[in-house]
């Protein structure tokens, strides 16, 4: 109720200055607490020299960014590159062949940084998953695809199957992690929908084609093989108009975000100040929550590139991949938090919607929850952390629910209706304000660490309440507002659009 209900231009203005305001001065904080932590002891490890003739210091906490763009930088543009320009010539040359030539390429790719003994390995999972798919019996397939998951989340097996690699290449340990466990994802999708649509006779150089595709081979995302076979088996791909302008602009907006990203590093250390406590807590309040705010920004901008990299070159390649995650910013419910849209995708259609259905009943949705979370676990890889994050999650989804039934509990929709749509839009908004925080708070835990989550609960909840507590509701409030106004814009252009269609 009054998604589509619009509030006054004032009021939205005064949401914008406050919203605003309260960046900036966050921003100012978080900006003087990192110019005067530069030369910490704490920091050495984790603050290295950055632009010297400014005087800067870059925060490069996160081993993850700082590999991308330093020793795996160039194995990237170079795969990627000579991926572009092999399947450029298939296309060209023979597109009724390019899902083979693509999964052979992928293949050579695989052999010359992994070594034989890994394709050997990952061919194996791939044919024992064929063949039980031929059994056609889905709670036997997912069954030995979780089993598979498993033998490379878990020792002694993932000791054992890691001794397949061969070579001294720095970042194997990296890519093995990566290129199994997408692996046996992909190859469970495979065998689900071999047994959802047995009149498809889907063989298994089908699975292989789908699996050695290359640009997502590593790090995905994951595309269900229903959607990637019907993609990649079209003889003619016709790209739609203005295709190759959106392709150029996705392209360019990752490079604008690894730009920003670098700049940012140099006068914000949001990722190493959370892991000195005793400077942390010394902190005022606003830098506090700015500096929780914004290691979720950063982490959905660390998504969004690495899947908007990916994501361009599998354009490229006619298909239509999975789009990057939705901005935490935007974000105010805990069923559209997810920071990979392809794995979301895969949990969705094979567990969450199978035992959950329309997710509007209580008990179903929490086995679905459950059994989503479970599975999300173990490819995370079991740990207390992981084990935290995932119960922490799964009960913000079910409360969720648990409140939409009870705000429709008769004497509470009477009070709603009671209502003005505009005030019950700006109630609604008051609860997503506090959802916002739970969700930032929760996955806090598993991006940064129990104790710095706590610390922030802490003087958010407790030390600073009333005060500071109200202030940061209010804030996010005006943000969930803006949010809401811009969704009401694109559901009227929308049904707008879907009018002017001819029938």
């Amino acid at each position: 109720m009054g998604i589509k209900t619009a509030l006054p231009a004032a009021e939205l203005g005064l949401y914008s200055l406050v919203l605003s305001g309260a960046l900036a001065y966050a921003g100012r904080d978080l900006l003087e607490a990192s110019k005067n932590a530069a030369h910490r002891k704490t920091f050495r490890e984790s603050v290295r020299p950055g632009w010297e003739y400014l005087g800067r210091k870059m925060d490069v906490a996160d081993f993850e960014w700082v590999m991308w763009f330093t020793s795996f930088r160039n194995v990237i543009i170079f795969a990627l590159s000579g991926h572009v320009l092999f399947a450029k010539l298939c296309t060209m040359v023979a597109p009724q062949l390019r899902s083979w030539m693509y999964a052979v390429y992928g293949v050579l790719a695989v052999v010359g940084t992994m070594g034989p003994g890994y394709l050997l390995l990952l061919v194996g999972h791939c044919v024992s998953l064929y063949v039980v798919s031929l059994l056609g019996q889905p709670w036997l397939c997912l069954s030995l695809g979780l089993a598979s998951l498993a033998s490379f989340k878990l020792d002694p097996l993932i000791s054992w199957q890691s001794g397949f690699i061969t070579g001294t290449f720095d970042l194997q340990e990296v890519l093995f992690h990566g290129g199994s466990g997408f692996t046996v994802l992909r190859c469970t999708s495979f065998a689900l929908e071999r047994c959802a649509h047995p009149d498809r006779h889907y063989s298994l150089a089908d699975l292989l084609k789908y699996n050695f595709y290359l640009p997502f081979f590593f790090f995905g995302p994951i595309m269900t093989f229903d959607h990637f076979h019907a993609q990649m088996s079209q003889v003619e791909p016709a790209r739609p108009e203005g295709e190759l302008w959106r392709i150029r602009a996705q392209a360019g907006l990752s490079m604008v975000a690894i730009i920003v990203v670098d700049i940012f590093f140099h006068f914000f250390y949001i990722l190493t100040i959370p892991s000195d406590l005793k400077f942390a807590n010394r902190l005022p309040d606003s830098a506090l929550a700015g500096l929780a705010y914004s290691n979720l920004v950063y982490d959905w901008v660390k998504a969004a590139v690495l899947f908007g990299v990916v994501n361009t070159v599998a354009r490229l390649d006619h298909l239509d991949p999975p789009q990057p995650p939705k901005c935490i910013t935007a974000l105010y419910v805990f069923a559209e938090t997810h920071f990979d849209r392809g794995i979301n995708d895969w949990l969705c259609k094979y567990v969450y919607d199978h035992i959950g259905g329309e997710h509007s009943a209580v008990i179903p949705e929490l086995g679905a929850t459950v059994a989503t979370f479970a599975i999300t676990t173990l490819w995370l890889g079991p740990c207390e952390i992981v084990y935290l994050w995932s119960f922490l999650n799964c009960f913000g989804l079910n409360f969720e629910l648990w409140v939409q039934k009870l705000a429709q509990w008769g004497p509470l929709a009477r009070i709603e209706a009671s209502l003005s749509e505009q005030m019950s839009r700006r109630v609604r908004a008051l609860f997503g304000a506090m959802n916002f925080w739970a969700i930032i708070m929760y996955n806090l835990v598993s991006l940064n660490s129990l104790e710095f989550t706590e610390l922030v609960a802490r003087r958010l909840l407790l030390t600073g309440f009333p005060q500071t507590t109200l202030a940061v509701l209010f804030v996010t409030y005006c943000g969930i507002q803006l949010v809401k106004e811009r969704e009401r814009t694109l559901a009227l252009e929308e049904e707008k659009q879907d009018k002017e269609k001819p029938e």
